[in-house]
């Protein structure tokens, strides 16, 4: 899995401020080239070495052989940030057995940091075991968050969350990819990390990552998180409850 997504990532860090060729999957919800020519070469690779796995990627649909084994493949995490030529993106693969995650890797390319873990066996950055933050008061908590790709039309957008959290912490980052800022919070980098309407593709390697830091995931009530929630509620474990009991404070979307 760190060969194929480091061979990935490093093939995108090279192209990087090229011009793309861009293509809209919704307003503002774009797809390059060069998301659609990573897909292939790490599906490529996968399917070389295991022929009957199954893979979901985001990219393009492929029917399920019913296989135990599932890859679940985010082959740029951060195309819009990409696009732009913005070096905050990275490369996300996870490997689902009978539906239980058990490995995970996310690469960022730029800094050339490769993030992994197995499940019970813990999670790392560059061979070094990654921690979570020590951080107790939500109040001097530094977090993450992001936007689904409808905020111009959807009114469940997280910006009702966002207004209460920005009061809540001691500030908010919105990088852009949500694989990178979950591996940031098993890095101890943020405190925390929500986001709406996520895909599995999206939170796969960066769930297990943060739980085998020794954090905590779950949806934003606090009910415990599957790849079928797309709410994601991620942080040190100490500012879980606080996080929860803030998200709450949030007005309906209107």
């Amino acid at each position: 899995m760190k060969d194929v997504a480091r061979k990935a990532g490093d093939w995108l860090k090279k192209r990087l401020g090229e011009e793309h060729t861009v293509d809209y999957k919704g307003v503002i919800n774009i797809v390059t080239e060069a998301d659609r020519q990573s897909e292939e070469m790490i599906v490529s690779a996968i399917l070389d070495r295991y022929p009957d796995h199954d893979i979901l990627a985001e990219e393009a649909d492929r029917v399920p052989k019913g296989s135990p084994y599932r890859w679940i493949i985010d082959p740029l995490d951060g195309t819009t940030n990409y696009a732009h030529g913005y070096p905050v993106f990275c490369v996300s693969i996870a490997l689902e057995e009978n539906g239980i995650v058990r490995h995970g890797v996310v690469y960022n390319p730029i800094l050339e940091e490769m993030f992994y873990a197995c499940r019970g066996e813990g999670a790392f950055l560059n061979g070094r075991p990654l921690r979570v933050s020590g951080t107790k008061d939500l109040s001097r908590s530094l977090l993450a968050t992001g936007f689904p790709y409808d905020i111009r039309d959807n009114s469940d957008n997280n910006m009702n969350y966002f207004q209460v959290m920005a009061r809540s912490a001691q500030a908010v980052r919105r990088a852009g990819s949500a694989a990178l800022d979950m591996a940031y919070v098993a890095a101890g980098r943020f405190d925390g990390f929500w986001e709406l309407r996520l895909m599995p593709w999206d939170t796969a390697a960066g769930w297990l990552l943060v739980v085998e830091a020794g954090g905590q995931v779950t949806n934003l009530s606090g009910a415990p998180f599957s790849l079928k929630a797309p709410h994601i509620l991620a942080s040190n474990g100490r500012i879980h409850e606080s996080m929860i009991a803030a998200l709450r404070l949030a007005p309906s979307p209107t």
